[in-house]
């Protein structure tokens, strides 16, 4: 696997308190998106051998690969689309899951979505997509769990 940043804060609970206080700075949706596609830019490197039907992630409408790793104690994930404001999504996603164990990650839903209104500025597609990625983690933990 290569180099992941994740997690950058010690607990799930702790990353979506940093995502919803990074983006209370931003006045406007316009500037929500240019920082979600900035985050996107920050996602680890991904092998193109990895861009197959295999790791392709179904219920996007842009093109979304995921490769999970690990156990039950701590499961790590790289993900990348070909989309920028997809990338920033999967971004918020692993910031929030990648790097925890199971447990963790079933246990933590995820507000941060609510909490920066992400639900409501999200076109259809993109938050089916989003969903699409949530519940890849969280079957990917449960799994693992089991």
């Amino acid at each position: 696997m290569t180099d992941t940043v994740f997690p950058l804060e010690p607990t799930a609970v702790e990353a979506q308190a940093a995502i919803k206080e990074e983006f209370s700075f931003f006045s406007d949706w316009a500037e929500r998106y240019q920082y979600l596609i900035d985050l996107g830019r920050k996602l680890p490197p991904f092998p193109e051998a990895w861009k197959t039907e295999e790791h392709r992630l179904l219920g996007c409408q842009s093109m979304v690969w995921i490769v999970p790793q690990g156990n039950a104690a701590k499961l790590d994930f790289q993900a990348i689309s070909d989309s920028a404001i997809v990338s920033g999504l999967i971004y918020l996603a692993l910031r929030v899951y990648a790097g925890r164990p199971a447990a963790e990650i079933l246990a933590t839903e995820p507000d941060y979505i609510a909490d920066i209104g992400l639900a409501k500025h999200l076109s259809p597609t993109r938050s089916n997509g989003l969903a699409a990625l949530l519940a890849f983690i969280r079957q990917t933990a449960q799994a693992q769990a089991q």
